[in-house]
């Protein structure tokens, strides 16, 4: 059930919150809740049972969309856990490609005070209905196009991100939007399972202004998943 949001129902939505919200949802997909143990806290995620099911062709003939949002990759996991150690009380914080929206719920519990970015309409709605769901409140929450990135989006504390580097094009545009909507003394923090990506993400970084003060590997392995996430931190390079 991946057709094209309406303006009307786009509108009816957002007004949405708590059970009816899961409703509208419903209607639209097929869900299953999965649970989610990060360090000592658990939170319960509702999502589309099979993103399969959503793929469109039309989306991908338009710019070669697919719904990675719809899965829960280990790097948000990892990410996920990183946020919970930070302390947000005062900051802001946006997400780039919020998914389903674990590292944004994670940021939120923190204490940030969080925008949830996606190029899917699906995923910022999922995202708000399991913040509501753990924590009782919704992110800030926006549709963002990285090739067309909004002047009036202002700039922020701390950028994340996790395992959005999967293709070269995303490489340059993640560095490039990072850049902008990073304040002076901000942070970003990047969780990525090693994609082939990755090395023209770093290339790009001091061409855009940025490098990296840190990075962290943890293995991830579960079932045929065998990962190493590495976790970057990021700042504008010094004057």
């Amino acid at each position: 059930m991946s057709q094209q949001w309406s303006d009307i129902v786009r509108d009816n939505i957002t007004t949405l919150h708590g059970a009816a919200l899961d409703e509208a949802l419903a209607r639209r997909f097929v869900l299953g809740d999965e649970t989610v143990v990060v360090g000592d806290v658990t939170f319960t995620l509702r999502k589309p049972a099979n993103a399969d099911h959503l793929i469109s062709e039309a989306d991908y003939v338009m710019d070669e969309r697919l719904p990675y949002w719809a899965d829960l990759w280990p790097s948000s996991r990892q990410l996920a856990a990183t946020l919970l150690r930070e302390n947000g009380a005062g900051r802001t914080l946006l997400e780039l490609g919020c998914g389903l929206g674990l590292p944004t719920v994670a940021a939120m519990r923190a204490g940030f005070d969080v925008t949830a970015t996606d190029y899917y309409e699906d995923a910022l709605q999922v995202t708000r209905a399991n913040a509501g769901r753990n924590l009782g409140r919704d992110p800030h929450v926006r549709m963002v196009n990285w090739r067309e990135w909004p002047a009036d989006i202002g700039t922020f504390d701390m950028i994340v991100a996790a395992d959005v580097i999967y293709e070269q094009e995303y490489a340059v545009l993640v560095a490039a939007c990072i850049k902008r909507a990073l304040k002076p003394d901000g942070e970003a923090i990047i969780a990525d399972p090693g994609r082939v990506a990755l090395a023209t993400f770093h290339a790009q970084l001091p061409v855009v202004g940025l490098e990296v003060t840190g990075t962290t590997t943890t293995p991830y392995v579960e079932g045929k998943i065998n990962q190493q996430i590495q976790v970057l931190r990021l700042r504008h390079i010094p004057d």
